[in-house]
């Protein structure tokens, strides 16, 4: 009976385990295979099989190798010839374009070059062509991966030197910081110091300009690297700028020497969520200690959630409404020839929010290189051709070649990517609201591929305001109100908004009452100064009460909304407490001496000296007493920004305390 009853139970669990969706938590991984001989290597990567994306473009993987002495590669399969002996560390970042998956992790691998059979090694190559100092990154970061960066610097002087590197990152435009810094890979003795005490303003664009005319005229008017000669001021504004730094110094670069250092670093999950931002690591590089000129590059990253090439993005992530009128705002849209050979003809319809003045349009990089296409002319060079419609834009690139991914031959997958680079101004009416474009990319004859939206968006703003006005009680007696405040808002919110209150104010009320003169029999009598006593007279009774109420009313937030620019609406709460209240009540009593005519009694002179009278004052203490209403009102005038009149009625759930607000108020 007990084998029965296991046997059972065993069977029992292993039908439920079978029933359960298994959760696959294996992380894909790849592994570093070599063969060396001497000191020439051979690298192959293993990987996992791709998750491919539902209706994208072919998966694949592109890679990025460190050989361990300073040197690097994309290609899948490289070979590579090592100067020295030693114990070398391979790298190899793998990433997934069009896959489902993480990236696979990879471990480094140990290759120990024993001897040098082959002389036929080279340097790392010249960044002449970028001024000496070049920034690049292994993929664009997605939150929670670790991103490669390298940061190359050439001397181009023409004797030995000794030098300075700056590397800043985590932007301070952002709430939290994007970045988690790992380590540091130097091959040349570079040694990290702590960072100087260093504290900075505005950025600039760093990116080559170019601008498309009417006139067909090709400038360039901005290098991709910024010449400066004031250290401090460029490292006082890094500082402001960025959160984080790292610092580094070099020896003895020869004159035309170029070095490499690479940089690990792991989004954090906290990393800005929107995938159409763009965010910035920052260079700086002193050629010489004893001199203070450097060189400074930004490196632009575009946040993404999965590696896919295809991609549009903004500058205007977050931007102040106040100091915006005259910001130019960049766009940028990256593409990738997926196919199975070169693109000739590559075109981009990209959206344009009407809040943007198109006048403003400018080129300002691209890639594959090449000028502005000339009006109404058919041409047979390459060229990039602009057409400006009423919400899109179109860049055409014409008879360019650029290689497809699935082409033969082609290794380097960087070279089978383009992007179009542009900025414009905000137009004159432009609201605070954000906008929304996205690009649809065709090469040649194919089917549109669509990005996905870029975004820009503005930051909320604070916008203080003085409120002053009247309130009209209808069932108070003889009220006299009057109230002072200030109110806090949104800075010129288009539609919606949220706005709270706080006011002053002070209400008196007066209420008298008095009765008639009557015949009134007195007992005992009374009895005037000169000793004359009345039995029957006549009295006339009063009172008064005069209140006086200083409250503070507090809206403590209230949605309101403007129908356009000169009307708004608005509802919510108020609750007023009473800082202090006083109520005085006056009572008298006076009599007068009856006089017998006609045969009835009328009243004669008052008995002054047996008048009689009263007074009471009562006082409510520091917010003693509350009171809750509720509201709704129009607004007339400068409904966003400026001054403008209202009309609020006031429902208050006390009996006989609503009342009519009659108010200015200026916005700022």
């Amino acid at each position: 009976m007990k084998k029965v009853v296991i046997l059972s139970t065993f069977f029992f669990f292993t039908f439920c385990f079978s029933q359960t969706k298994v959760i696959d938590t294996i992380t894909r991984s790849a592994t570093i295979g070599y063969d060396l001989k001497g000191n020439q290597v051979s690298l192959k990567p293993q990987t996992p099989p791709l998750i491919q994306v539902a209706g994208a473009p072919a998966a694949y993987y592109s890679y990025f190798w460190e050989f361990g002495d300073g040197h690097y590669s994309k290609e899948k399969e490289p070979k590579h010839t090592y100067k020295k002996t030693g114990e070398k560390t391979v790298r190899l970042a793998v990433t997934n374009n069009y896959d489902n998956g993480k990236p696979p992790a990879t471990r480094p691998k140990k290759v120990a070059v024993n001897e040098i059979t082959d002389t036929n090694f080279k340097n790392i190559a010249s960044i002449e062509e970028h001024q000496g100092l070049f920034l690049q990154k292994n993929r664009e970061p997605v939150p929670e991966e670790e991103i490669v960066i390298v940061l190359s610097y050439q001397n181009l002087k023409e004797y030995t030197t000794n030098g300075k590197l700056y590397l800043f990152y985590n932007d301070k435009q952002f709430k939290n910081n994007n970045f988690e810094f790992i380590e540091t890979r130097t091959h040349e003795g570079e040694i990290e110091i702590q960072a100087e005490n260093i504290a900075m303003v505005d950025d600039f664009d760093n990116h080559e300009s170019y601008l498309a005319s009417n006139e067909n005229i090709f400038y360039k008017n901005i290098r991709p690297i910024e010449d400066r000669e004031d250290l401090e001021f460029t490292l006082e504004e890094s500082k402001t700028l960025y959160r984080n730094s790292k610092v580094y110094e070099f020896e003895n670069l020869d004159s035309g020497e170029t070095r490499n250092v690479f940089f690990s670093l792991k989004t954090t999950p906290e990393m800005i969520k929107d995938t159409s931002a763009t965010l910035t690591i920052r260079s700086v590089f002193v050629p010489d200690r004893n001199y203070k000129n450097h060189k400074v590059k930004n490196l632009e990253m575009e946040i993404v959630t999965s590696h896919d090439p295809n991609k549009m993005s903004s500058n205007g992530f977050l931007m102040n409404y106040r100091l915006v009128r005259f910001k130019t705002l960049n766009f940028k849209t990256r593409f990738q020839n997926d196919g199975e050979g070169p693109a000739r003809i590559i075109k981009l319809e990209t959206d344009i929010p009407e809040m943007f003045d198109k006048s403003t349009f400018k080129i300002v990089d691209m890639y594959p290189k090449c000028e502005i296409c000339p009006k109404d002319e058919i041409v047979n060079y390459s060229c990039l051709d602009t057409i400006i419609l009423k919400n899109q834009i179109h860049f055409t690139f014409k008879n360019i070649y650029l290689p497809g991914t699935n082409q033969k031959n082609v290794t380097e997958k960087d070279s089978t990517k383009g992007f179009v680079k542009y900025s414009m101004k905000f137009g004159k009416d432009f609201h605070k609201q954000k906008t929304k474009s996205r690009t649809s990319i065709i090469f040649d004859k194919n089917e549109p591929i669509i990005t996905n939206y870029a975004v820009t968006r503005f930051m909320p703003g604070i916008s203080v305001g003085i409120r002053t006005g009247y309130n009209y009680f209808t069932d108070q007696p003889n009220p006299k109100s009057y109230f002072l405040g200030a109110t806090i808002s949104p800075f010129k919110s288009y539609r919606f908004y949220w706005q709270s209150e706080m006011n002053f104010s002070y209400l008196e009320t007066n209420q008298s009452s008095s009765s008639n003169l009557t015949l009134t029999q007195f007992d005992p009598p009374i009895i005037d100064s000169n000793g004359q006593g009345y039995e029957l007279g006549f009295t006339n009774r009063s009172s008064s009460t005069e209140t006086i109420s200083k409250n503070i009313d507090v809206v403590p937030i209230s949605l309101r909304y403007n129908i356009n620019n000169y009307i708004g609406v608005g509802v919510g709460p108020q609750i007023s407490a009473i800082i202090n209240q006083r109520t005085t009540t006056n009572q008298s009593t006076l009599f007068y001496a009856p006089i017998f005519e006609n045969q009835e009694f009328t009243p004669g002179e008052e008995i002054e000296d047996t008048r009689q009278s009263a007074s009471e004052i009562f006082e409510t203490k520091t917010f003693e007493k509350f009171r809750t209403q509720v509201f709704a009102d129009v607004t007339f005038g400068f409904a966003r920004i400026g001054p403008s009149v209202g009309i609020r009625y006031m429902m208050d759930f006390k009996q006989d305390f609503n009342y009519w607000q009659f108010y200015a108020i200026w916005k700022f």
